[in-house]
């Protein structure tokens, strides 16, 4: 079977054999997209990266990894450099239903692949068949099936359960598809590629009554906009302009909808902070306590905070992303590289492993083309076409990170 046409131009031996086998890697996403499953429930998503990391050759295949993650290791040709590098794929779906009706669409009622995930698993894989048939390369290649990156820290949890003591690599990579960018291109950056991601809680306690006697009662609902409302106000009074940050309060339970003249005792607001900058973020914090506090004493009320720190901010170190650039740039040209990406305010636990070690997390384009859509869009889809280019990357990463002697 003759590997589908490409829509861009790649260069490079990785390349040229990886397409070889591009119809494979594809049946490998689209089984895997039909088969989601949610953070540390990556079972049977584990068992065929087990079965195709075997399958082509891998020295070493390690279960069991932070729950529910693999690690895959190989062997260059040489191994005198002593040197090892990381390479990092997410597993993990999303807990939405699928609006899709292709074919390979989801079996699971209210779960799917809605970021991509199925798809930088199977880059990776097709990146271990590579390296494991060329081994072109001296050192040590240690592939990261990460589970639960949504949301769940599952970065976190394989660094806790020893993964760079027992692979003690001198740096790390991970990409994430973009449909914002063609594809054929790259986009990173050498400094913030995601921004911090934290959760708080508001919890407003007053006086329940009747709705025709609000006097008799101390109204949270009242409390709750009024502190809703002030809260925007620390972006725009207390962040500096030339620095970034988001506050969104994005969703309130208070009372009953079937009690149209019921104020309740207490409600709850909900919402997440996004920052770059450590700093911001405590500032941030403060700033919110310090307001929902003075604003329900001011109606009588009394409100708590409840501030988690859930993602830290995804900021490449500024050797790896030139390194990555210029890898990106022998496959596509320098042309198809953005070096200056502009930072997105979601977030990333691929943050805990850049905390952890030196390393870059690219973004690789993959249009919006054939109803590809937004990611954790209910119509997402994985663009198939870019497969073989996301795991040349990622074995370029590791032939140029650690060149074999004489090698071309």
């Amino acid at each position: 079977m003759q590997p589908p046409a490409q829509r861009y131009r790649a260069g490079g031996r990785a390349f040229a054999q990886i397409a070889q086998f591009h119809p494979e890697l594809t049946a490998l996403r689209r089984d895997l997209h039909a088969h989601p499953e949610i953070g540390f429930e990556e079972v049977y998503t584990g068992a065929r990266v087990r079965e195709a990391l075997r399958a082509c050759g891998v020295d070493e295949v390690h279960e069991g990894i932070g729950k529910t993650g693999l690690v895959g290791v190989i062997h260059g040709r040489g191994r005198g450099s002593g040197a090892m590098i990381g390479l990092r794929a997410d597993m993990d779906a999303l807990p939405m239903t699928e609006h899709n009706d292709f074919p390979w669409r989801s079996a699971k009622s209210g779960l799917m692949h809605g970021c991509g995930h199925d798809g930088h698993t199977a880059m990776l894989v097709g990146a271990a068949r590579y390296l494991a048939a060329t081994r072109q390369f001296d050192g040590t290649a240690v592939l990261i099936f990460q589970p639960g990156e949504e949301g769940l820290g599952g970065a976190r949890v394989m660094i806790e359960d020893g993964l760079f003591e027992r692979w003690p690599v001198q740096a790390v990579y991970a990409m994430h598809n973009w449909p914002a960018m063609r594809p054929g291109t790259v986009g990173l950056s050498d400094g913030p590629m995601m921004a911090a991601a934290d959760r708080i809680t508001i919890e407003i306690t007053g006086r329940g009554g009747h709705g025709a006697h609000p006097y008799q009662t101390v109204d949270v609902v009242l409390v709750a906009a009024h502190i809703i409302t002030a809260v925007q106000s620390i972006v725009a009074r207390n962040v500096r302009p030339l620095d970034s940050a988001v506050v969104s309060l994005c969703a309130m339970q208070a009372g009953d909808l079937g009690a149209f003249s019921v104020l309740p005792g207490t409600a709850t607001l909900v919402g997440t902070v996004r920052a770059f900058d450590p700093a911001v973020q405590d500032m941030v914090e403060r700033r919110i306590k310090e307001l929902c506090s003075a604003v329900a004493l001011g109606f009588g009320a009394s409100a708590t905070v409840r501030y988690e720190r859930i993602y830290p901010a995804t900021i490449n170190t500024e050797g790896e992303a030139r390194f990555a650039g210029d890898v990106a740039a022998s496959l596509l040209g320098t042309e198809n590289v953005v070096r200056d990406l502009e930072p997105s305010m979601g977030a990333e636990d691929f943050s805990f492993m850049l905390q952890a070690k030196p390393g870059a997390y690219l973004r690789l384009g993959q249009g919006m083309g054939a109803g590809h859509s937004l990611l954790h869009s209910s119509r997402y889809d994985f663009n198939d076409d870019i497969l073989p280019l996301g795991a040349a990357l990622h074995s370029s990463l590791v032939e140029q990170a650690m060149p074999l002697a004489g090698a071309l």
